[in-house]
């Protein structure tokens, strides 16, 4: 009887695994030819014409847009930087980082996502398994009857950690739908999965001084304890898509939480859905200042769903060269006027109401950013991008197109922070709520600025004064 053993074999077959397909065109992996004993649920969705599987991983449909926002912005870094290294921090299903590959044209994707379950099979043993699955073992991976053999005895321990990490199972499976391995060397990967702690994960990558060109960090809550790893992690110039879900402290019901968080006070104003934005600016201005940084927004954006806050940022070495966009807001109950204030006026706040008695009407939120929320020339070259792709023709695209346009819009350096909502008008002036387009025309006639906003349908965002809008409220509702 002839006994096999891995000496009798051609040399060890594991590492010597190809890390390229010698075929000039791979085989195509669909997740859907795994093993149906060792999968999990599947659930297969697609978005923008790339297909995937969610499996039991939480997902949301209603962020693609923020997905789009994000691809736009790594593209446009790509071709004027020539290259694009992405940190996924919390992937989840793994879709965020299939797009970053595909559409942003990424060199390399790291797709983490700290699960308990996936970390079982935390090895490079599930990806050369999955190798197996995605070409067979028919293909040149597997010349002979005897390295087929020799893998047979790896199955039980295949079947055990697919089994175990349903969740990395559907990373997997979702971005072996782009070559692991490419670029100028074989041994060059396109991308890789892991499962650490995100603050670990990005500080480990910062010691071992392998930087990134976009950070993607889409937290769940208030957390802010990741702020500084990433900047630490991150290329000058890079990318920072930092994440908000607590739309109850952005509301103004648990102020204190927002210091802990943020650094900055929150109470109730009409417009807390843009104080969500701007704190969270606030609090990346604040950790990247301390490290001699600053940061710039590229972009800011609100869903309702969730709600979530999601701004992107851009940094650059030094201190923030305009220091009066870190500071307070304040907004006066009676009256409903709101104003931006410096550190160096906090001893004279007082609003054009009263300016003897404002203890008692006066809020004051901060310090957050006080800024523009955009930068309109990257707002304009996401939304020539978003038209060359083809995402801006119908369906989701005229809603991608509209949202980039109101960013645009909102955008102009004379508007203040926050927006006016037409019933709160309507209110103070005891009239029916006017129309927005005709309120913003007779605005824009008075000489103000007036958009429309993009975090609330029914509101203007203006450096009109409530007062002023109240008397062209009055004025309207007279001439109907």
């Amino acid at each position: 009887m002839t006994f096999l053993s891995p000496k009798t074999l051609s040399p060890s077959p594991f590492p010597l695994l190809p890390h390229k397909n010698p075929n000039t065109k791979p085989p195509y992996f669909h997740p859907r030819s795994l093993p149906t004993d060792t999968l999990c649920k599947s659930e297969y969705r697609t978005e923008r014409g790339l297909e995937f599987d969610t499996g039991e991983s939480f997902f949301r449909q209603e962020s693609a847009t923020g997905r789009d926002l994000g691809v736009l912005a790594a593209s446009l870094h790509r071709k004027s930087n020539g290259c694009l290294r992405v940190l996924d921090a919390m992937c989840g299903c793994g879709i965020r980082s299939l797009r970053y590959l595909v559409e942003a044209e990424a060199d390399f994707v790291l797709a983490n996502d700290a699960n308990e379950e996936c970390r079982q099979g935390q090895d490079d043993y599930s990806e050369y398994f999955l190798d197996l699955i995605v070409y067979g073992v028919n293909t040149t991976y597997i010349n002979n009857i005897y390295v087929a053999f020799y893998w047979l005895q790896f199955y039980p321990t295949f079947k055990s950690c697919v089994r175990l990490s349903g969740y990395r199972r559907v990373i997997l499976a979702n971005m072996w739908r782009v070559p692991r391995r490419g670029g100028s060397g074989e041994e060059e990967k396109r991308w890789a999965v892991t499962h650490f702690d995100a603050d670990r994960l990005m500080t480990e990558y910062y010691l071992q001084r392998e930087y990134f060109d976009l950070i993607d960090v889409d937290s769940f809550g208030s957390d802010s304890s990741y702020f500084r790893p990433a900047i630490n992690a991150l290329k000058w110039g890079g990318l920072l898509y930092f994440t908000s879900t607590d739309g109850y402290t952005s509301g103004g019901n648990r102020p204190y939480h927002s210091v802990a968080s943020y650094g900055a006070y929150v109470c109730r104003v009409p417009y807390s859905n843009e104080v969500g934005l701007r704190k969270v600016i606030g609090g990346a201005v604040r950790e990247a200042s301390v490290l001699g940084y600053h940061v710039t927004p590229l972009f800011s954006y609100y869903s309702f769903h969730g709600p979530v806050f999601r701004v992107m940022l851009r940094l650059s070495r030094g201190m923030l060269p305009d220091k009066r966009h870190y500071g307070f807001i304040g907004y006066c109950k009676r009256c409903g006027h709101s104003q931006a204030f410096s550190w160096d006026e906090l001893g004279g706040i007082d609003c054009p109401c009263d300016k003897s008695n404002v203890s008692g009407s006066l809020a004051v939120l901060g310090p957050l950013w006080t800024g523009p929320l955009h930068t309109t020339t990257y707002i304009t070259e996401m939304l020539n991008l978003a038209e060359q792709w083809g995402w801006t023709n119908s369906g989701m695209g005229l809603d991608l197109e509209k949202l980039l346009r109101q960013m645009i819009d909102e955008s102009h350096p004379g508007l203040p922070p926050g927006y006016i909502i037409m019933d709160e008008v309507a209110k103070r002036a005891k009239v029916n709520s006017p129309r927005i387009k005709t309120m913003m025309s007779s605005i824009h006639e008075e000489g103000y600025v007036a958009c429309r906003s993009h975090i609330a349908s029914n509101a203007l965002k203006t450096n009109c004064p409530m007062a002023e809008c109240v008397r062209i409220a009055k004025e309207l509702n007279g001439a109907d």
